[in-house]
């Protein structure tokens, strides 16, 4: 299903937010609030593929602000390890204390109103809903989520 101009899914889920604080009902529309955003989504924490963008997002996050554009990611993770990898080092194979939220969807529900897929997370997905909150971009990506 091809979202790009169609109105941006809705969703309320569990989240670490960029100060740390764990919260059970983080709202998408809430939390961006009419923003620009960048939506990301990536399979799994603790992993080897994805730490490199998640930390590149987290160094150009001031830049994003600056202008108008919020900042979200999204993964099969649960709040509590999305916590555990944002506070281990990134040395230590963690993704330090990025600095926007971190979303939980262990049912898959937001990946599929987002990205709908033929059942198995191939890869990460970047979204970019505009200011009316229309999808404006979406890759097609063909790696698996080990990158093979």
């Amino acid at each position: 299903m091809v979202l790009v101009t169609r109105p941006a899914p809705d969703f309320t889920a569990a989240a670490v937010l960029g100060n740390g604080e764990i919260v059970e009902n983080f709202n998408f529309k809430q939390h961006t609030n009419g923003k620009a955003t960048v939506l990301f989504f990536w399979p799994m924490d603790f992993t080897f593929v994805c730490p490199s963008e998640l930390i590149a997002f987290d160094k150009r996050y001031e830049e994003f602000q600056k202008r108008g554009v919020e900042v979200v990611g999204v993964s099969f993770d649960s709040e509590f390890v999305h916590n555990a990898w944002r506070n281990t080092p990134v040395e230590n194979g963690g993704i330090g204390a990025v600095k926007y939220a971190m979303v939980a969807d262990i049912k898959r529900e937001i990946q599929q109103a987002w990205y709908r897929t033929s059942g198995r997370w191939r890869c990460a997905a970047w979204f970019f809903p505009d200011r009316r909150e229309r999808h404006r971009s979406s890759p097609g990506c063909e790696r698996s989520a080990a990158g093979s």
